[in-house]
Formats: structure tokens, C-alpha cells, sequence
């Protein structure tokens, strides 16, 4: 095929995979099945990439962006006729900046490369997902991710000084900013951000890094009921002062899950409980800091907004506490499940997990449908099965997950993206007017409709 040979003598041999090296690649991390392109290009810079998408839109030829593939919404599926542009080979920190506390790194690099290096420099990369090991910072930005930090640090965007990026024509894009104020006409670089490759392809990025913490604390707490939840919340981060650096929340029968055989886990605290909150805040001094976040914990039992809690003491406590939260596998043991990823208003999650359950008892006897998530930035994870993953099963399960959201304001996908898993759900989140903006600026930017086609909107 002449576009394939055309390409080849941009990016080299070893630029370039087809046939079985495509279809021997898994086509994500939660995914089977082999993916499914005409081939996967790796060019190795910038420029590359260039005369590659120039090529590709004159000829009009579909490509997707292809990054760590652990995303959850079909961002990078490819059909047998696209063709797969993957970051592995854009993959070099090149610069970090410890006075400006900012690193300059490709798109290709893994986000725990990222994390390692700031921390080698006693800095950190404010972005942390449970994906760190596999997702790369051009997905990261694509997507906007979320995780662990976002109560505290923000979303991906928050920590985007500049990037670089490739047009659908071929044009470049260098916005490579690297200081914290610039207001010098339009910041161009959120368009990339959050757009899930339709717009532009990441290639290059300059990210914040903050000064490392001094100190971590870290707790498990049992809880009552979603009121004390929220109490508990509004008195940590009050007592912290702007300390809190996380605050996920596991429903009973999560935490049940995850803490019995076969799972790994040991129960720190005895099951039974509705709620489970692990707390993290991060300081200056771990003497001090830690004797305050006991005195809040100790003042919260007293008060009577938590029943139990189990402290952390060392680095291997903590993380044990945290794979209790990470062990999102165990609930693949039950059959076929489908994760959901929304948002919306914390005063809002106790009703709207209710009418959930409500939703899913009058299609189904019994199913599975397990609750946690970043409560205090207004995420939940759904974790649902029905028993079968057939197509009628997998449209009821979305129509109990999304359509409680729609009286509460909230938002079908909270740090995932949109791909092709929810693009029939965004009128949901968003209004007609949001929306055809959108497909102008698609139109406007990918007259031919080449970047990740048929992704967030048709």
C-alpha cells in the first residue's frame, strides 16, 4: 500500500509495524483482543509526526492516538482500515528545571518515569493514578486525568504549563511555556488538553512540579453513615488547612471484597461497617504533622463522626492501606463487570447511588453494583455486573448509571474521557450549544475528520 511505504520512509523501518506485530498487541490494558489497524507508526520526534499526519490527511486517512492504552472509555480503538500512531518511541525527559520546579519531557514517557525523576530531585509530579506504571503523559494530558491528588493538587490540566502538538495537517503547534503566569492572548495548549487526540496530537509537554512533601500521613476510618462521611470531611480538611491531599471512600460491599479470600488483602478494620474512608494529608514535618492528624482523628471519635480508624506508621503501612483502595481487579472475579466512571455533587452521591441500586433491582434479581471512588472532588467509580456483558445487559446497566444523573447536574465521565463508550451520553453533561461547539472547533481544526475519528461525538 503506497500511504504505508510513504510512511515508512519518514519514520524508518523501525518506525513502522503491520501484520502480526499490529495484531499481536493487545488493544488495552483491559482489553483481549488484538488490535486491529492497518499498522502501528512510532515516529521518534516531533517532526516526524509532522510530515507523517500531512501525509495521512491528504490522503485522508483515519489515525488514533495510541498511548499506555489504559484508558476505560474505547479512546484508542482502531478499526482494521486506521491506522495507530503510538508515543513509545517519543519517550525522553529532557529537561528539568528545579528552580522553576518544571520538567519537559514526551509524550511517550510513562508517568511513573515522570514521578521518579521529580522525586530524584526532591520535587513531585502532582498527578498520581493507580495506571502510573503503564499511562504516558500524552494519554494523561489527552485525557485529563484525574486520580488520587486532584482534592488537592488538580487535574492533569493543573499541572500543564505548555505543550507541542501536531495539526491534522501537519502543522506544529509549540507552546512549550514554562512559567505559571501568561496571559498573552489565548492559551492555546487547552485544546489539547482533555480532547482525547480529536483536535491534535500531543507530542511534547511542559509540566509543574511542586516541592516534595516533607511529610505523609495516612488512615483508614470506618464510618457510620454518608452523613458522618461528609462531616468527616468538612472537619479534616478545616483542621488540616489545606493539607488534604486525599479522600477516597469505599462502600461496604467494596471494602467486604477486596478484604476477604481470594483477595491479598487483610481486613485493618473489622468489615461490617457502610463506609470506609482512607485519608491522606501531606506537610513539612512528620513529628508535628503526625501528632496533629491524630488529635483531628482523636477529635473526630470523640464527636462521633467516625467509629474506628487504623494509622499508618510506615511506608509499608501506608501502602498496604492504599492497595485495599487499588485492588479494583478483585471485583473481575464475579463474572463479566463494567466500570463507570461519573461525577456530580457530593450532597448528591447518597440519593443517586440509591436510585441506582433502585434502577438495577427492577431489571435484574440480583446483580453487582459496588461503590468507591474520590469522594471529595465529587468522583465515584461504579463497579457493575448483571451476569452477562451482551449488548442489551451492557445498554440497561449504562441507563441506571446515567440516567439518575441528569435531574442532579452531574457528569457521565469524571477523569475517563468520553471515547466511544459514552459519546451517546454527553448530551447528558453537556448542553446542545456546549456541544456544537465542540464540532466546530473539529471542524475547524480536522476539516477531514482524521484524528481519532468517531470518538467523543459522531
Amino acid at each position: 500500500m503506497q500511504i504505508l511505504k510513504d510512511i515508512e520512509a519518514i519514520v524508518g523501518t523501525k518506525g513502522i509495524l503491520t501484520g502480526n506485530d499490529v495484531a499481536n498487541r493487545k488493544a488495552g490494558i483491559w482489553i483481549d483482543e488484538g488490535i486491529k489497524a492497518k499498522a502501528i507508526v512510532r515516529p521518534k520526534n516531533t517532526e516526524e509526526l509532522s510530515k507523517v499526519l500531512k501525509i495521512c490527511n491528504e490522503k485522508k486517512q483515519p489515525v488514533v492516538p495510541h498511548g499506555g492504552l489504559t484508558g476505560l472509555a474505547e479512546g484508542a480503538i482502531t478499526l482494521e482500515g486506521q491506522i495507530a500512531i503510538s508515543t513509545e518511541r517519543l519517550n525522553e525527559i529532557e529537561t528539568i528545571d528545579t528552580v522553576g520546579r518544571t520538567i519537559t519531557l514526551g509524550a511517550g514517557v510513562q508517568l511513573e518515569k515522570a514521578q521518579n525523576k521529580a522525586e530524584e530531585n526532591n520535587l513531585m509530579l502532582a498527578v498520581d493514578l493507580g495506571a502510573r506504571g503503564s499511562c504516558t503523559i500524552g494519554g494523561n494530558i489527552s485525557t485529563n486525568a484525574g486520580g488520587n491528588m486532584v482534592v488537592k493538587y488538580g487535574m492533569t490540566r493543573d499541572s500543564v504549563l505548555g505543550l507541542e502538538a501536531v495539526l491534522a495537517d501537519g502543522r506544529i503547534v509549540t507552546s512549550l511555556n514554562e512559567m505559571l503566569k501568561n496571559n498573552s492572548g489565548y492559551d492555546l495548549k487547552q485544546l489539547f488538553i482533555g480532547t482525547e487526540g480529536t483536535l491534535g496530537f500531543v507530542t511534547r509537554a511542559v509540566l509543574r512540579l511542586r516541592e516534595k512533601p516533607k511529610s505523609t500521613n495516612t488512615a483508614l476510618l470506618a464510618v457510620n453513615s454518608f452523613t458522618q462521611v461528609t462531616q468527616f470531611l468538612k472537619h479534616i480538611d478545616r483542621g488540616l488547612g489545606g493539607n488534604l491531599s486525599a479522600f477516597e471512600v469505599m462502600w461496604e460491599d467494596f471494602y467486604k471484597q477486596v478484604t476477604t479470600e481470594p483477595a491479598l488483602n487483610s481486613p485493618p478494620l473489622s468489615q461490617g461497617f457502610p463506609y470506609y474512608v482512607l485519608v491522606e494529608s501531606t506537610g513539612s514535618n512528620q513529628q508535628k504533622d503526625s501528632e496533629h492528624f491524630e488529635e483531628l482523628l482523636e477529635e473526630a471519635l470523640n464527636l462521633e463522626i467516625i467509629e474506628d480508624a487504623v494509622v499508618s506508621k510506615s511506608d509499608s503501612d501506608r501502602s498496604n492501606l492504599w492497595a485495599i483502595r487499588d485492588d479494583v481487579e478483585q471485583h473481575y472475579q464475579d463474572g463479566p463487570v463494567k466500570m463507570f466512571d461519573v461525577s456530580m455533587p457530593i450532597l448528591s452521591m447518597e440519593k443517586y447511588i440509591t436510585d441506582v441500586h433502585e434502577k438495577f433491582s427492577e431489571n435484574w434479581e440480583t446483580y453487582k453494583c459496588v461503590v468507591f471512588g474520590h469522594l471529595a472532588d465529587g468522583n465515584l467509580h461504579v463497579v457493575s455486573g448483571v451476569g452477562s456483558d451482551d449488548d442489551e445487559s451492557i445498554r440497561k446497566m449504562e441507563s441506571c448509571i446515567y440516567d439518575p444523573l441528569k435531574s442532579i447536574g452531574g457528569a457521565v465521565s469524571a477523569e475517563h474521557g468520553i471515547g466511544l463508550e459514552k459519546k451517546d451520553y454527553l448530551g447528558i453533561s453537556r448542553t446542545e450549544i456546549e456541544i456544537d461547539i465542540m464540532r466546530t472547533l473539529k471542524k475547524s481544526l480536522d476539516p477531514n475528520n482524521i484524528l481519532n475519528p468517531g470518538k467523543v461525538f459522531d
